[in-house]
């Protein structure tokens, strides 16, 4: 089953394509490595997670804005490459996570990121991890993160 496929099956969907808030690209491919810059939990154009977790926003909501971002880089690396299918395994998620101060769970937030690209690729979307609270991110979203992916050869 493709991870279109598995998208479908689970009620998921690509949102339209984010697009860059500057003069920076959404993705870059370095020979077999595709790295996806940072994208905010937006869907479609609109942001539904704003503002601090743990102050604002439940762990919960963190969690799916989470799966949002990821969402959003999956539309960029299909827009790249053309297929989710020429993904070899995912390598890096770096999870940026607005949060109130002493806010505990910034992994737990994260992992809604983390839970999805392993229940789409299976054990190839086990990735290594870095997850950090911040004070604040642009438009206020909740959840930033970025993406490294290794391509299939040929």
């Amino acid at each position: 089953m493709s991870v279109e496929d598995r998208l479908e099956s689970i009620g998921l969907s690509l949102p339209d394509l984010p697009k860059p808030s500057g003069h920076y690209l959404g993705a870059v491919q370095a020979e077999s490595f595709l790295y996806v810059s940072g994208v905010t939990c937006k869907w479609n154009g609109t942001l539904p997670y704003r503002g601090r977790v743990g102050e604002d926003l439940s762990l919960e909501e963190g969690y799916e804005a989470a799966r949002l971002t990821t969402l959003n880089q999956l539309a960029i690396v299909k827009e790249t490459i053309g297929s989710l299918r020429l993904i070899e395994r995912v390598v890096k998620v770096t999870g940026y996570v607005s949060c109130a101060p002493g806010f505990p769970d910034v992994p737990k937030v994260i992992n809604g990121s983390s839970d999805l690209l392993v229940e789409l690729f299976g054990d190839s979307g086990k990735h290594a991890r870095c997850a950090v609270g911040v004070s604040s991110l642009p438009g206020n979203a909740a959840v930033e993160t970025d993406l490294l992916v290794l391509l299939k050869k040929g």
